[in-house]
């Protein structure tokens, strides 16, 4: 038989055990959430609340875009510009972008447009959060849909009945 004690410890030990094998962060997710406010505010200033689609914070795009661009089967180049490219915005403006002014913001994002890395960087980030915002709901943007019935218009068939191909 079992004593209560020698019960007790085990189960703490259990208990225990789910933080013993929690999953450390990725390097990319450490990077990402060093730039998560500026890829947020460059989205929501893309896609703004009170328009006539759903906004980039309603649609929840920086999850969809963080998702996408973490999966293993995303490409690594492409991960590691959408970084670099929140990060040198971030510097561009001495980390002061997301506490801008929409106007003051508007100024900064079309002088980072008329670089050539700044142009690419924002067409990428853009182009992300339209996949997310208009893609099936099944990937966890265009919730409920919104963003086709916004355009009067709706996914393909058959639709996806897996979030990913291979996990």
């Amino acid at each position: 038989m079992i004593q209560r004690r020698q019960f007790l410890l085990f189960s703490s030990f259990l208990g225990m055990a789910s933080c013993l094998k929690a999953k450390e962060l990725s390097q990319f997710e450490k990077d990402f959430i060093q730039v998560e406010t500026i890829i947020e505010a460059v989205q929501e200033h893309m896609f703004p609340q009170k328009s006539k689609i759903p906004s980039a914070k309603e649609m929840k795009s920086t999850q969809f875009l963080f998702a996408t661009v973490a999966h293993k089967s995303f490409d690594k180049d492409i991960r590691a510009f959408v970084l670099e490219g929140a990060k040198e915005l971030r510097d561009r403006e001495n980390g002061r972008f997301v506490s801008m002014t929409h106007k003051e913001k508007e100024e900064a994002l079309r002088a980072y447009e008329n670089t050539n890395y700044g142009s690419a960087w924002l067409s990428r980030i853009m182009t992300l959060t339209m996949e997310g915002m208009f893609g099936d709901s099944i990937y966890g943007s265009n919730i409920k849909e919104k963003g086709w019935k916004a355009l009067q218009s709706y996914g393909g068939k058959p639709r996806p009945t897996k979030r990913y191909l291979a996990s």
